[in-house]
């Protein structure tokens, strides 16, 4: 049957590579369809596809309220749909609910692994309390993420689908061999972060013409933040860095974004740290 899916379908030309979301902003969507989404997937390929939800309405509040109208934007309707996302997933038929009725199909026989994101730390508790698995933004917030992941862990509550606690982080990464490619892309990458804060549209400056910025006090300071939010450098040192990192959360796996404005250097960054971890 994967030799006829859509060549779009990432996960048809692989056979090990685990796939996901990163992630749907349930409060925005049908958990109806979200399950029957994922049930396909799931379907399609057992034990390698991710579910990864957020509660954050992922932009402003009028688009999120035209994408779910019902949408109330309340920890209490958040936690609902959790219960209910599950429940569609494994098709309970619990009474005097929804689910007595309505079923989502199809029904996999091996669940999607269900991810909570969160970057503030808050939906760290939905995580421990439904036995899910906990991912940090740590690309959006640099501050806090080890203590979050610590309180996760103390907090976590096994469920049928995951017996002990699992987490990962996500950070952007940049690697080359080459030190001034490294050096240019810091100086792109901070200037990109500027440019997404300041709600700015089109294509960015070229490289000359980001080093000759002059950046005032609060640009200053916010790329002194954000610089907490990647890791860049040389093979040797972004090992050093990952590694790091992984002790500092207490985690075995990490995921990267390498957003870099040549691809042929973006592919490269990937299987440089690849390797690295081989």
């Amino acid at each position: 049957m994967q030799e006829h899916l859509p060549k779009s379908l990432f996960a048809s030309h692989s056979k090990r590579i685990r796939v996901g979301s990163g992630g749907i902003m349930l409060p925005n969507h049908s958990t109806l369809k979200a399950a029957e989404n994922f049930g396909l997937l799931a379907t399609l390929f057992p034990g390698r596809i991710d579910l990864g939800i957020g509660r954050a309405p992922g932009g402003d509040r009028l688009s999120a309220h035209l994408l779910n109208p019902s949408n109330t934007f309340s920890e209490k309707d958040f936690y609902q749909q959790l219960i209910d996302l599950k429940e569609y997933l494994k098709g309970d038929e619990t009474p005097e609910t929804v689910h007595e009725k309505v079923k989502a199909y199809p029904l996999a026989e091996i669940l999607p692994e269900l991810w909570i994101l969160t970057s503030s730390g808050g939906s760290a508790q939905f995580a421990a309390h439904f036995g899910m698995a906990l991912s940090f933004a740590h690309f959006i917030n640099p501050v806090g993420g080890p203590e979050v992941v610590a309180v996760y862990r103390d907090s976590f509550k096994p469920s049928a689908e995951l017996q002990e606690p699992k987490v990962n982080a996500g950070i952007f990464a940049f690697c080359s061999e080459d030190e001034q490619k490294v050096a240019d892309w810091v100086t792109e990458f901070d200037y990109r972060m500027l440019h997404i804060e300041m709600g700015a549209t089109g294509d960015l400056p070229s490289l000359e013409e980001i080093k000759a910025m002059q950046y005032n006090m609060h640009q200053r300071a916010r790329i002194a933040y954000n610089r907490g939010r990647f890791i860049a450098g040389t093979p040797d040192v972004v090992y050093k860095k990952l590694t790091q990192f992984a002790n500092d959360y207490n985690i075995d796996e990490i995921m990267i974004a390498t957003m870099a404005e040549d691809f042929e250097d973006r592919k490269k960054s990937y299987e440089l740290i690849a390797e690295m971890f081989r």
